[in-house]
Order: C-alpha cells, then sequence, then structure tokens
C-alpha cells in the first residue's frame, strides 16, 4: 500500500459533504428508512477538538475513508462515521482508520471508546470484533432479529483505551506509521 496521511477535518468542510452524502446514500439503501424515524441531532462542535475529533484518510488527495468521535460521556469517546470508498474496501483501511481514532481519543484522554453498526453491517460487525470491540450484544443471534422490538436495530460495542487494552497488529503498525 503506498503512503497515506490522515487529515483533519470540520464535518462541515465542503469536500468533505458528497462523502457524508455518499455514506447516508448507503444506509438507505440498506435500511430504507428504518433509521429515518430515529434521526439523531449532530452538532458540529462534537467532532470539534479537544473534545471531538474529524478525520479523513488521504492519498495523493484523495480521500480513501474516514471517521470520527464525539463525547459520549467524560470517559468515553463514541466512534462516528466510519467510512471506506467503494472501491479501496477491504484493504484493512477501515482498521488504520479505527486505530487512529482510538489513538487519538486517547490522547484526548478517553478510557473507553463506544460505537454502533446497523443490524445490516456484518463486515463492520467483523472490524469490530477483529479490533478487540466487545459486543453487548449476541453475535450467534440473527442480526434482523435486533431490528425488532424491543431493540432499536443498533448493535453497540465498547473498548477500553490505554496501556492495558490489548492492541492489534495493525494498530500498531498504525501508530509506528
Amino acid at each position: 500500500m503506498s503512503h497515506f496521511t490522515f487529515r483533519d477535518v470540520s464535518p462541515e468542510d465542503a469536500d468533505l459533504q458528497p462523502i457524508i452524502t455518499g455514506l447516508f446514500g448507503e444506509y438507505e439503501a440498506r435500511y430504507g428508512d428504518y433509521f429515518s424515524r430515529t434521526a439523531e441531532e449532530e452538532l458540529t462542535e462534537w467532532y470539534l477538538p479537544p473534545q471531538g475529533l474529524f478525520i479523513v484518510m488521504e492519498r495523493d488527495g484523495e480521500t480513501l475513508a474516514m471517521g470520527a468521535y464525539k463525547p459520549f460521556d467524560d470517559e468515553t469517546a463514541e466512534l462516528k462515521r466510519i467510512w471506506t470508498r467503494r472501491d479501496q474496501r477491504r484493504k484493512g483501511l477501515g482498521l488504520l482508520v479505527v486505530a487512529e481514532l482510538e489513538r487519538r481519543a486517547a490522547l484526548a484522554g478517553y478510557r473507553r471508546v463506544y460505537l454502533t453498526t446497523g443490524f445490516r453491517q456484518p463486515e463492520a460487525v467483523r472490524l469490530y470484533l477483529a479490533q478487540g470491540y466487545q459486543p453487548q450484544f449476541d453475535i450467534h443471534r440473527d442480526p434482523e432479529e435486533y431490528s425488532r422490538p424491543p431493540y432499536d436495530g443498533r448493535l453497540r460495542f465498547i473498548k477500553r483505551l490505554g496501556a492495558d487494552a490489548p492492541v492489534t497488529a495493525l494498530a500498531a503498525d498504525a501508530r509506528a506509521g
């Protein structure tokens, strides 16, 4: 893989808007209006340092992947907007974005990371399990069951950060590079 860089951006960055629109288009293609009925309020300042962060992974000026975190509570960052460009998927870039977000969240003083993914995103579930995230749901159940009451369709994960947290090989490589 050729050299890439991470760049901090504002979620309102004009170059980012087509990517975010595409991300929500992918969600709509998978879920229809399932999550639209529980639309979340999002404020730009949640994703700005020192409490939040929004990054893009670039190579030769092209955005390959992105991710963000915002405060969940005083000790926990919530990862959001993890995305890899369709033609760059299955190359480990998502792992590198998650590792960079974890590294930066730890530097910002967070001790844990929390995230959710949808019940129709098995590739995201595999990514988070590979990074040492602890599922807060039964991974042996049919994920479609989580789309029906009493569930809300979100599959929740949590991970401790810091010196005592396990580090995957890819995460260690990302920190070194």
